[in-house]
């Protein structure tokens, strides 16, 4: 079990890092494209069609990569603080109750990014997505909402990887949490 905890927690670091670079990423393009926004708006009086999608597009990579960044680190907003340090018993029970609230929220929207109803996955949001062209860029809107299901992916990884750490045996024999 602790084998499989340490390579669940691998995994979700490694997952993290992606995203951290990702979110960066993101914010620094989002900042680009608006600040050429109002260069272009007020200096040279032609304002290009496409930054405002880019920076919009931009925030939401750079928001749901940062929110699964949050997840990880534990400063994502949560009811009690406190029960994240909870150790024992009482420790690992309000981890499963974090947990299942989190794949509550989790496992419906990944669903429905790949199934649409009567879970057919040509009406998915990923098919529905694939189909559309971005407004003012000549690229797919897949390439831009493919971010949703990528983040909570990641937030998917995550949880399994805290259940993991929770649950599995230290190097005493008692689980950590």
């Amino acid at each position: 079990m602790r084998a499989i905890a340490n390579l669940m927690d691998a995994l979700s670091a490694l997952l993290n890092r992606v995203a951290l670079a990702v979110a960066v990423a993101a914010v620094a393009v989002m900042l680009g494209a608006a600040g050429w926004q109002v260069i272009a708006r007020y200096l040279l009086s032609q304002p290009p069609a496409w930054t405002e999608e880019l920076a919009r597009f931009s925030m939401v990579w750079g928001g749901l990569m940062g929110a699964s960044c949050a997840f990880r680190t534990k400063v994502d907003p949560t009811l009690f603080p406190e029960a994240l340090v909870m150790t024992g018993n009482r420790g690992r029970l309000l981890l499963v109750v974090r947990s299942l609230g989190v794949l509550a929220f989790v496992l419906p929207t990944l669903w429905f990014c790949v199934f649409g109803p009567g879970a057919n996955p040509a009406r998915g949001y990923i098919a529905r997505l694939a189909g559309r062209q971005a407004e003012t860029m000549d690229l797919p809107m897949m390439v831009f909402g493919i971010a949703i299901p990528i983040a909570f992916a990641v937030i998917l990884v995550h949880v399994l990887a805290e259940l993991a750490r929770g649950f599995a045996p230290a190097a005493g024999g008692e689980s950590r949490r």
